[in-house]
């Protein structure tokens, strides 16, 4: 079994290669990829990608890098839309259930034009030998599901891998997060390849 170091070093060295960024040998799949890791394991992960986010990774391994983390995304839109502190008045008012299902209408995760989304679209480079990072998952976990993410990205993005930093265990068809939590009969997902195996 490989070290999660190991692991990290060896997603860094795939992302250098041009084969994996211009898609070839998927037999014309869409680019989506898990690393999927340990949740113990999860400040290492994270100061891993961000340092990845700090490097010129352009100017020095010749990729663009596009790095989301979908709870910051979240809050920041909901900040963007004036109820984020309004929010905290509700949980107490109304509990946790109904502020998740306020935050679902309000960012319309199920809608067409979902706005977490949207916003990866709009902000995730059009040009070649770009990557795209989705973290934070762990974070806002009940309130988004890693499926859902994954499902609707993947029918309107397709010029770029996109690889979801995912704690806990993606077994080919399901993700599980934390480990623990086993994934329910909707959270299936089987467009993504594993990136780098444990």
């Amino acid at each position: 079994m490989k070290t999660i170091a190991e692991r990290m070093d060896l997603l860094e060295s795939r992302l250098r290669d041009q084969n994996f960024r211009s898609s070839q040998g998927l037999s014309g799949e869409v680019s989506y990829y898990v690393f999927d890791y340990d949740p113990k394991e999860e400040l290492y992960v994270r100061q891993r990608v961000q340092d990845l986010k700090n490097t010129d990774t352009e100017y020095k391994f010749g990729y663009k890098l596009a790095v989301f983390d979908l709870y910051e995304l979240m809050l920041q839109l909901l900040q963007d839309e004036g109820v984020l502190e309004d929010l905290e008045n509700l949980e107490e008012e109304e509990g946790t259930e109904y502020v998740f299902t306020t935050i679902a209408d309000v960012l319309r995760f199920e809608e067409d034009d979902n706005q977490i989304i949207q916003y990866i679209v709009d902000h995730t480079p059009k040009e070649p030998d770009t990557i795209v990072f989705l973290t934070g998952v762990g974070k806002c976990y009940p309130i988004l599901r890693s499926h859902k993410i994954l499902n609707n990205l993947h029918q309107v993005m397709d010029h770029c891998p996109v690889i979801l930093f995912f704690p806990g265990q993606y077994t080919g068809s399901a993700l599980n997060i934390f480990g623990e939590i086993k994934g329910d009969a909707n959270s299936n997902y089987y467009r993504a390849f594993p990136i780098v195996e444990r």
